[in-house]
């Protein structure tokens, strides 16, 4: 279909609840002209996920990337894999774990930057498919945060506006040259 205009932090869609939507709506030829605007969009950007209001649309509609964990002491090897990415529609997370997690955090509408955030370690997730289907799902870890994030977008939040201390909000390029693997990451402790 089309890559989309990403829209950025300060545009007010992005501050929207965004429409739930009606199985009629989820079935509608437009919707998956919208699932495929919002692939390509992801993937011309580069993004793990990417949600509707990210591109003007303020329909609760996104597309979560779960690419495979890394084990702690293991190396990601960067090779080139298919990511399952997930359609999701109209989701509600339940916190199975009061555990909170860390993890540097960046996003598409928040070019250039990245911040550390906490968020619940293990999530349940209900919401509907592409099809109009209800589905299920628990996931935790990087992905628990992963899925959350793109779900803040559905309800007006980013991820800046977890960052609780904001000495840990940070440019890359100052990120990968003074923060990452030091002692002043947090994501190492």
């Amino acid at each position: 279909m089309a890559v989309k205009e990403v829209i950025r932090m300060g545009h007010p869609t992005l501050r929207l609840t965004a429409e739930t939507m009606s199985l009629e709506e989820i079935q509608a030829p437009e919707t998956s002209e919208l699932i495929q605007d919002l692939f390509d969009t992801m993937q011309k950007e580069q993004g793990i996920g990417i949600a509707a209001p990210q591109i003007n649309i303020s329909k609760q509609i996104a597309l979560v990337g779960l690419p495979p964990e890394v084990e702690e002491g293991e190396e990601d090897q960067g090779e080139e894999e298919d990511i399952p990415i997930l359609v999701v529609i109209n989701p509600k997370i339940e916190a199975i774990e009061e555990t909170l997690q860390g993890f540097w955090e960046g996003c598409l509408s928040v070019p250039g930057l990245r911040g550390f955030v906490k968020r619940p370690r293990k999530i349940k997730a209900n919401f509907l498919d592409a099809s109009g289907a209800p589905q299920e799902i628990i996931l935790e870890g990087f992905l628990a945060t992963i899925f959350q994030h793109e779900i803040d977008h559905l309800f007006g939040k980013l991820y800046v506006d977890r960052v609780e201390d904001p000495t840990l909000l940070s440019y890359n390029e100052e990120f990968e040259k003074h923060i990452a693997g030091t002692e002043n990451d947090p994501e190492e402790d």
